[in-house]
């Protein structure tokens, strides 16, 4: 099983001598496999993220819906201006994979399909920027992992259950922490990365137009690199949250709990129900959502 808290997962580092080295340990107990083959299994992963990345950049990459496709290429091609060249990648790098996951392609669901492109994003940029070998990146995968088995034990990772704060919000728990190691934080750094993108996108729901995993899914992936990058920035100069993470981690589950179910992955509130999104999903054929409602405001979608 995985870790069942930050906690636990600290002590086992102390004794296993590093986070990656105390997720290891656990898959080897869980799977009986030896470490050669867990880490090569580790492997496999990082190259299917980077082929995803790859693809979706060419700019082919189109939803059969039509609604989102293309603008990871845009990106690629965007100035970044003083923003700087790894934010910009970063962010078409999650974009990319969103897309591809959007077209039915092959990517890892790290956490879930719909945030598959938070990890990947800033692992890989952030990984290219330092030169880091593929082993680096596969020790910050492992950390990566077990943050994300420490929020499914203590929370949720599925939309439908805790909106999409735990799809995006794990995602970039996960990425900051795989930024941190990668940047030879501590373990202590590691933690407060996690807790630093989880507040930041606690309570976010979960809305798809139409039913599908695109709009806004595929940009929320961006979303939330961008808060990754913060979150390790954040902790990496020593800034310290004020909450322990398995704290934060059991407030992101009780927000879950505490969102309707129209801000839970149903598409009957939010974006899936603006006039717009309404037009989106009748043009695709989609079936109007029970109980759905429009928000309040005038008819061309303004608010008092």
């Amino acid at each position: 099983m995985a870790y069942g808290s930050f906690a636990e997962l600290l002590q086992a580092a102390s004794s296993n001598g590093s986070l990656a080295s105390a997720v290891v340990a656990r898959e080897m107990e869980e799977t009986g496999r030896s470490e050669a083959d867990v880490r090569s299994r580790m492997r496999d992963t990082l190259i299917v993220m980077r082929e995803a990345i790859a693809s979706g950049l060419t700019g082919s990459v189109r939803s059969r819906s039509g609604l989102v496709g293309g603008d990871a290429a845009l990106l690629t091609g965007h100035d970044p201006g003083p923003l700087g060249p790894v934010f910009t990648h970063s962010l078409a790098a999650a974009v990319a994979t969103g897309e591809v996951n959007a077209a039915m392609g092959r990517i890892v669901a790290a956490p879930t399909g719909g945030a598959s492109g938070v990890l990947p994003a800033v692992l890989i940029t952030i990984g290219d920027a330092l030169a880091a070998t593929d082993e680096d990146l596969v020790d910050a995968l492992f950390v990566a992992a077990g943050i994300g088995g420490v929020i499914a034990a203590r929370a949720t990772l599925s939309g439908a259950v805790g909106g999409c704060q735990a799809e995006i919000g794990s995602g970039a728990a996960m990425a900051a922490t795989a930024a941190v190691t990668l940047r030879g934080g501590d373990a202590e750094a590691t933690g407060h990365a996690a807790s630093f993108a989880l507040q930041g996108l606690m309570g976010l729901v979960c809305d798809p137009v139409a039913g599908l995993v695109e709009v806004p899914c595929v940009h929320r992936n961006a979303t939330g690199t961008a808060v990754a990058l913060a979150a390790a920035e954040m902790a990496l100069a020593g800034i310290a949250f004020p909450v322990p993470l398995d704290e934060v981690i059991d407030a992101l589950a009780h927000v879950g709990r505490s969102l309707p179910p129209s801000l839970r992955e149903t598409s009957s509130g939010g974006l899936a129900v603006t006039p717009t999104g309404r037009r989106l999903a009748c043009a695709l054929g989609a079936t109007e959502p029970l109980g759905a409602t429009e928000p309040a405001g005038d008819s061309d979608g303004r608010h008092d």
